[in-house]
This record gives structure tokens, sequence and C-alpha cells, in this order.
């Protein structure tokens, strides 16, 4: 009796799915890649293997930093609250974004097998890891418990 049902439900259903021309369908996936784009960092937030021990290991404040790539969509999606978390703490913290494709060194020192992946710094010494894209809350509850 249920697969009769189920056949019978099943075959009232819509079939179909709505196909975008492909004009739109190019339009959309440029606005995807500028969005892309955006998520760039600048200069001043950027620490590399050649940078790490400097801005990190030897800062006065404790330091957030994000290991991410360019491919990984879920680092495009924390990359704002990091930014955000940046202003909002001003010179109590220090949030840093380092690329893992481009230095891969501290990634493997530190083990990094996920992105995103950001940890937390303190007079030198790692004191918390948090794996994934995750709420702001879990972000700044973690740096909480070290200011």
């Amino acid at each position: 009796m249920m697969a009769t049902r189920t056949s019978s439900i099943n075959a009232r259903a819509p079939t179909h799915r709505a196909i975008r021309p492909a004009s739109s369908q190019k339009t959309h996936r440029r606005s995807l890649l500028c969005r892309a784009e955006d998520t760039q960092t600048s200069a001043a937030n950027v620490v590399t293997d050649a940078t790490f021990e400097e801005l990190v290991l030897k800062s006065p404040v404790p330091v957030l930093v994000d290991f991410w790539a360019p491919w990984c969509g879920p680092c495009r999606m924390i990359a704002p609250l990091i930014d955000e978390i940046s202003n909002e703490y001003g010179d109590k913290l220090r949030a840093l974004k380092l690329n893992t494709d481009e230095s891969p060194s501290v990634a493997t020192e530190y083990g990094i097998r996920s992105i995103p992946t950001v940890m937390i710094f303190k007079d030198g010494a790692k004191l918390d890891t948090v794996i994934g894209a995750v709420p702001k809350s879990t972000l700044v509850n973690a740096i909480e418990k070290y200011l």
C-alpha cells in the first residue's frame, strides 16, 4: 500500500527544474568570482613563513591567526568575521591571516590538516585552536578566554 501511495505522489510532483539562460549563468558566475576576490587580504594583516616569528610569536598582545587558502569556500565565509573581530578588538588583539598555499612551513609546523583553522597565540605559545567555518560567537568565546 505504501509503495503505491508513494509512486502516485511522485507521479504528481513536477520533475522539471528552472534553468537559467546561458547569459544569466555567465553573469552569476562572474559575480561569484568577484565576491571571492573581495576576500583578498591586505598587506597589513598578512603573516607569512618569513614574518610569523616576529608578528605572532613576539607579539606583545594576543594574536589570532587565520590559516586559509584562496580556493577554500569556508575560508572565504569566515574572512569577514576575522576582519570584524580585528576591528572590534583594536589594540587588545592582533588578527592575522596566513595563506597556507604561499606559506606551508608554518602550517606544517602547527599541524594544520584542515582549513579554515584559527589559532590563538599569546606570549609565543599556541593557546587555542578552532577548526572549520564557525559562527563569530565561537571565535569571540575562544578569544575572550585569553584577554
